[in-house]
Formats: structure tokens, C-alpha cells, sequence
């Protein structure tokens, strides 16, 4: 299934933006902190394909996205829309 992106939230942490879908992607929170951890997961493993992605949270009809502190975001938003029209 793909999703688009209706909205990007800010959320308190600078590091961190909250990608409101059109859809829900997961039932349960699904939080993965690593590569590694995200490896069986088809829509988090692309996300941490994203050079700069830190850890992924899925839940409901949002991912929220943390980004280490010297990446842009803007190298990353277009990227997260582009894995999750095509997830």
C-alpha cells in the first residue's frame, strides 16, 4: 500500500517531524532505533536508507522521523514522501 503525506508536523524535538498519511500504516507502535532493528520492516528498512535518519516511530496514520543533528531536514522530507508513495 502507499501513502501520501497530507501534513509534516514539528514536533518539541528539532530532530524529530511527525509525517501525517492519508492511511493507517501500523495498528500498534512499531519503533525501531536502528538500521539493524529495521531490517525486516519494508517501509522503516527504506526510511533508514535516508542518510541522516536516526530512528523511525509507525503508528496509526503518522511516522514519526528522527534525524541525527547535523542532517537537514530538507534533504530528508522529499525522500520520506518518496518511500512512502512507493512502499
Amino acid at each position: 500500500m502507499s501513502f501520501d503525506v497530507v501534513e509534516i508536523q514539528p514536533t518539541p524535538n528539532p530532530n524529530a517531524a511527525k509525517f501525517i498519511l492519508n492511511g493507517s500504516i501500523s495498528e500498534a507502535p512499531m519503533s525501531f532505533f536502528t538500521a539493524d532493528s529495521a531490517k525486516d520492516h519494508p517501509v522503516a528498512s527504506k526510511l533508514f536508507g535516508i542518510p541522516g535518519v536516526a530512528s523511525v516511530l509507525l503508528l496509526g496514520d503518522f511516522v514519526t522521523v528522527n534525524k541525527e543533528p547535523q542532517t537537514r531536514w530538507e534533504r530528508i522530507h522529499a525522500k520520506v514522501r518518496e518511500i512512502l508513495k512507493n512502499c
